[in-house]
């Protein structure tokens, strides 16, 4: 893939404590390779904790928090996973309508292991098809997505993935939907 693929496109992460680390770090550095500006946004100032499966890894420093940013300001949107990271912005009201708005504006999401959690909550799962960690199924399932058991599944701008073992395609089917922008049918 071209390192100019995503030149001029601006990519947002959104995470907070209890992420997993390399469902950031993996992404992060395929996207920016590939030519974006990334950005780092959590409901908090500071650093925030990665972890490695149960154990404490590296803290990350957030470039902003995300009550002071808009989906307006990126072209596209990672969620990455850990249990603990979207467990918490799912009860973040400004996180929710964050990623919401994501969808409003048509533009491509990324979604990871235990992140899609977010997306229930966001109410943008309804007639997607879908995959995200097992544990997760049944939850997508009662949110009206179409959960399948796949490395990586892609419904119109909408990239998931099941674990860090899916995460080369998930990391060049991220960069194929941010390279293409907006898709009408990426809605909420």
């Amino acid at each position: 893939m071209s390192d100019q693929t995503l030149n001029k496109k601006r990519i947002v992460f959104l995470a907070t404590d209890g992420f997993e680390q390399v469902e950031l770090t993996k992404p992060w550095d395929a996207i920016k390779s590939a030519g974006a500006e990334v950005v780092l946004v959590s409901p908090k100032d500071g650093k925030i904790q990665g972890m490695n499966h149960d154990e404490k890894a590296d803290q990350f420093t957030v470039d902003q928090k995300v009550s002071n940013v808009s989906a307006e300001d990126f072209d596209g949107l990672v969620l990455p996973g850990g249990v603990a990271n979207p467990d918490t912005l799912r009860t973040c009201e400004t996180s929710v309508s964050f990623i919401r708005d994501f969808f409003k504006q048509h533009k491509p999401v990324a979604a990871i292991c235990h992140g899609p959690w977010t997306l229930i909550e966001a109410d943008v799962v309804r007639g997607r098809r879908v995959t995200s960690w097992p544990s997760l199924k049944t939850d997508l399932i009662n949110a009206g997505a179409e959960w399948v058991d796949e490395e990586c599944v892609c419904d119109e701008g909408l990239v998931t993935s099941r674990n860090p073992d899916d995460l080369p395609a998930f990391c060049d089917k991220a960069i194929e939907e941010f390279a293409e922008g907006k898709h009408a049918a990426q809605t909420a």
